[in-house]
């Protein structure tokens, strides 16, 4: 927090540093990509949009890192309270997770919409993870419910409006524990990449699945697995019928960019950014694989890497570049282009397709009568490639997957699997065909 003079007086100015992860999104930032997550809740009735408005102007003031603006200075970006009016209410896109300008929209980074029966939230990941955003959209959503007349109570991602936010909520948590005594190297190598043919701009491809939690869960069961596992199979299967279809001479390795939730192992309530990556894979040079080999194999890497120690190693893996001194005085236009270029040379070739899971959803009890589901979308991908994102409520499991590419052989073989595995799937889609 700095300080500045108006007259006689000393008045604070707040601001905040951008999390660790928070660091690398604006710098990707182009024309045609921006790092925009979208959360949904689909009601039981038709929304409001008025009402809608005056739950998201009453409800926004808690949560003051999503009530920002981004700012440049000469070393690190920053965001500083935004009380320009706003985020306003806008009827639903077709192609939705579009771009975000910094300067647009009076310089909020959320964006929220209605359509039916559908409220939907869309977030710059620099002010935080799903997790952050859910808190939002949930208490948006509660606010909401509670000028349509209905009692809700504040419990999990129903946060009450009229106190304070816990300073623990606005902290970059992973500098709290990047503690680790060693930093684990991170073995890279070219994976296999989706060849597609890439839309026009602006064109958002969406395929969601509807499913049975009861069903996925039996049948992950068969395989000794949980749902997230039997699902990363799922996905891994996919990618390499569709590697195997296309005859390459020389095969590459699968690779799935997954996003771990810290908050699971390290005591946090922030409501910024705290995950990191892990990438389960299978190599197909090593000889054809089982579709319970795969189940096998990724079990086995979840059980290894997602533990306290090796993600701690992770963080501070990640938190050491940030503290470098040196690293710390180099102008920020020359951080933007080293990171760029390190993201889109070996980063972003680092996997084949991105999976998130954000589990099962929990609401306060008097306000599951009025929901029917959620739903969760990656976003535009950085290249050309499709993502995939999962949640679930009550027995409502949803797969939503999004793409920029013509070519929707993944998601084909992804939903064909799970169909001769004997779950029911509803689809849903965006796409004319």
């Amino acid at each position: 927090m700095k300080k500045s003079k108006k007259g006689n007086r000393q008045e604070p100015k707040i601001w905040y540093k951008l999390d660790l992860s928070a660091i690398v999104y604006p710098t990707l930032q182009r024309r045609d990509f921006s790092s925009v997550y979208r959360l949904s809740v689909v009601l039981k009735e038709p929304v409001r949009p008025d009402l809608l408005q005056q739950a998201i102007d009453s409800a926004l003031t808690r949560f003051p890192t999503y009530k920002t603006a981004i700012r440049k200075g000469l070393f690190w970006r920053y965001l500083e309270p935004n009380n320009r009016p706003g985020p306003f209410v806008q009827k639903d896109i077709r192609n939705f997770c579009m771009p975000m300008p910094f300067k647009a929209g009076n310089r909020y980074l959320l964006r929220i919409y209605y359509y039916g029966c559908r409220i939907s939230l869309e977030a710059h990941h620099c002010l935080g993870d799903g997790t952050g955003g859910m808190y939002v959209l949930q208490t948006i959503t509660a606010e909401y419910l509670r000028l349509l007349g209905h009692q809700i109570s504040n419990q999990y991602f129903v946060k009450d409006i009229n106190e304070p936010p816990d300073p623990e909520e606005l902290e970059d948590a992973y500098m709290r524990y990047a503690n680790a005594k060693v930093c684990p190297p991170r073995p890279g190598e070219k994976t296999y990449r989706v060849r597609g043919t890439r839309e026009p701009f602006y064109t958002f491809n969406v395929i969601d699945g509807i499913l049975s939690v009861k069903q996925v869960m039996a049948v992950a069961k068969k395989y000794n697995a949980t749902i997230t596992e039997y699902l990363n199979a799922v996905l891994l299967y996919a990618l390499l019928q569709k590697q195997k279809k296309e005859r390459r001479i020389h095969l590459r390795p699968v690779k799935i960019a997954m996003p771990v939730n810290l908050r699971r192992f390290f005591p946090s309530k922030t409501l910024r950014n705290f995950i990191t990556m892990v990438y389960p894979s299978i190599d197909p040079r090593l000889g054809d694989y089982s579709f319970e080999e795969i189940v096998v194999q990724v079990h086995n890497y979840m059980r290894y890497y997602i533990n306290e120690k090796f993600l701690k190693g992770d963080i501070t893996t990640n938190a050491r570049t940030q503290q470098n001194s040196f690293i710390r005085i180099v102008p920020l236009f020359i951080k933007d282009f080293v990171v760029r270029q390190f993201y889109t040379r070996v980063q972003d070739k680092n996997s084949s397709a991105g999976l998130t899971n954000m589990g099962a959803l929990k609401v306060p009890e008097d306000m599951k009568p009025y929901i029917d589901r959620f739903d969760i979308y990656m976003g535009q991908p950085f290249s050309s490639r499709t993502n995939c994102a999962i949640i679930s409520f009550e027995d409502t499991l949803t797969i939503n997957f999004a793409s920029n590419i013509m070519e929707t052989d993944v998601e084909r073989y992804f939903f064909r699997k799970l169909v001769a595995d004997g779950v029911h799937v509803t689809i849903e889609s965006n796409r004319e065909d």
